[in-house]
């Protein structure tokens, strides 16, 4: 390649089957540790130059234990941590963290919110508002019935960074795409909106997906944001109950093998640098 490539969208953990319950029995072959010396030979027979490391458990040990593996891992090139946007010294806390150069950004695990528009307290989007003004990023994890609220979240801070996780998990395995499709394209005017093609093979038959099931899904992506809002990620190691990390790869690889340099460049690393302004 003659780019570089980062994967915007990878975790790590040290497995605790209390704190780690969503890790369910069907899901077996993550409930061990995954660390950096598990994924860096398969970046290395990639040519993958860098990743960014996001929280899989909701709490603030989650951020320094990620923040202390980049420390020690020059490929983990940022971390997006976890932060309760309600909490009443929330700008103490993000105060605190800008000194660490490597954190770019917080997600919650919105997915899982019983009440689904939760990104619209106006607790959460005071805490969300203060964001920018230490220049960071923040990831939507959020299921297709929540792209209606995640829209008029993104609408109401337009100088924000955003990016929507993992397509905002497609019902792939059902081929269910028209309402998701309708909801998705409605982010074509956010300029400050990108989206991450990652997550989908876990989305589809675990067994039995083929690489034009995903197809349909990403031309939407494609249409909505354009090559220069779409980051590649693998979400190693949650990959790993549908495949791999190079299947995960190849289907971004046979996707985009048509565009131009640029826009592969773009894609596979330059987009994901730009918005985790990383080094």
């Amino acid at each position: 390649m003659n780019y570089p490539i980062i994967d915007a969208h990878q975790h790590f953990w040290r497995y605790d089957p209390l704190r780690d319950g969503w890790i369910t029995e069907e899901m077996k072959i993550l409930q061990q540790d995954y660390l950096p010396a598990d994924i860096e030979p398969i970046y290395r027979q990639n040519q993958i130059s860098g990743s960014v490391a996001v929280q899989a458990d909701p709490s603030e040990n989650e951020n320094y234990f990620l923040l202390e593996l980049a420390a020690q891992h020059s490929f983990v090139k940022g971390v997006v941590g976890w932060i309760d946007f309600e909490s009443e010294d929330l700008e103490e806390k993000l105060d605190n963290y800008s000194q660490f150069n490597l954190l770019k950004g917080f997600r919650q695990l919105l997915q899982g919110e019983k009440q689904r528009d939760s990104m619209l307290r106006p607790g959460f989007k005071k805490g969300l508002g203060l964001l920018k003004k230490y220049g960071y990023s923040y990831d939507l994890l959020i299921m297709p019935d929540q792209l209606a609220y995640a829209e008029q979240l993104v609408a109401s801070f337009p100088g924000q960074r955003f990016v929507i996780d993992h397509l905002a998990k497609p019902h792939i395995k059902q081929w269910i795409i028209s309402e998701w499709k309708m909801c998705m394209k409605k982010f074509a005017p956010y300029q400050n909106v990108y989206c991450k093609i990652s997550g989908m093979v876990t989305e589809a038959n675990w067994e039995y997906w083929e690489e034009y099931d995903f197809r349909p899904y990403i031309d939407v992506i494609l249409e909505t944001f354009g090559t220069k809002r779409m980051m590649f990620g693998s979400d190693w190691p949650v990959c790993l109950l549908a495949g791999n990390f190079d299947d995960v790869k190849q289907i971004a690889d046979d996707y985009f093998n048509s565009f131009s340099l640029s826009e592969q460049s773009d894609f596979f690393g330059a987009n994901a640098m730009s918005f985790y302004q990383l080094t």
